[in-house]
């Protein structure tokens, strides 16, 4: 239960991080560039980390491989991609952090019609009550984008990629575990993100900006390490809608991290919308230990 707590606690405050290091990063690059250059970083890494598991267990079976780097693609590459993708195109982060909010729901739907997981009437009400919890937080953005009317399909799709990624991640074959799932995980979405960015000429990194590396070295220790770490922990102990009803708080503590490091006011229904996601994720995770299968106990 501990372990649970720990991993719960570092999985919201290690996901917001990755919010005050975008900030920061794409004061002097575009998010494509510091995108490629935290996964150019990350990627490094997970090769380290998935030669030493080799040289230690041997060969992982190639349909857990196949599996993480879907995984891996959705969860980071097409999530990132969607978001940050859309905000540089003008979407409003309040927008687009409402629309990641509905993630839960769409996991909820997911797995209920993939293996017919069902939520309690106290569940459904406290993935809606998270919803306006997330709408309370951000609403002095939401509407202030200057994005066309087809980029916010983006965040949209970035959502979505993640719910499915999520769901999908809960069915991992066996013969792996969780550093070299999220090895893989990254090494797939390092790939195609540095290629994108390769393609579209934004690799190259911006001159005589010191607060660029340090964006892309706190989105890797924190965000990539740190974040999807925990947030694999909690989907494999606990499960996909536990995961997914937990980002319900990193609008709150994301405001946090913003007034205290980039000295950001936050709105004045940022307090009552953080008190309304807490209790929208005690809602859904009072009933959770009692309506997971017993095969919910997932690897770690």
């Amino acid at each position: 239960m501990r372990r649970d707590t720990v991993a719960a606690v570092g999985l919201v405050v290690f996901w917001s991080s990755g919010f005050i290091g975008a900030e920061l990063g794409t004061r002097d690059a575009s998010p494509l560039t510091l995108l490629a250059w935290r996964y150019l970083f990350a990627g490094a890494l997970a090769l380290a980390v998935l030669a030493v598991l080799r040289a230690r267990r041997g060969r992982v079976p190639h349909r857990r491989t196949r599996h993480a780097v879907v995984v891996g693609l959705l969860t980071q590459a097409g999530y990132l991609g969607g978001i940050i993708g859309g905000v540089g195109l003008g979407v409003d982060a309040g927008t687009a952090a409402l629309v990641a909010a509905l993630q839960p729901l769409v996991v909820a739907a997911l797995a209920h019609a993939a293996w017919g997981e069902r939520t309690s009437p106290g569940q459904r009400l406290g993935l809606a009550v998270g919803l306006l919890g997330v709408l309370l937080v951000v609403l002095g953005d939401v509407g202030q984008g200057t994005a066309p009317w087809w980029a916010y399909l983006l965040p949209l799709g970035g959502m979505l990629s993640m719910s499915l990624g999520t769901v999908l991640e809960r069915r991992a074959p066996d013969g792996g575990d969780l550093l070299g799932d999220l090895a893989v995980h990254t090494l797939a979405a390092g790939v195609a993100l540095v290629a994108i960015a390769a393609v579209t000429g934004r690799v190259a990194p911006p001159e005589g900006a010191p607060t660029f590396w340090v964006a892309v070295v706190w989105l890797v220790v924190l965000a990539t390490v740190g974040g999807y770490g925990c947030y694999l922990v909690v989907l494999r102990r606990s499960g996909p809608q536990a995961a997914s009803t937990l980002l319900y708080l990193t609008p709150p503590v994301t405001a946090a991290w913003a007034g205290l490091q980039l000295g950001q006011v936050p709105g004045l229904l940022a307090v009552p919308g953080a008190l309304v996601c807490a209790a929208a994720v005690w809602l859904v995770a009072r009933r959770e230990p009692s309506r997971q299968p017993a095969a919910g106990a997932a690897r770690v």
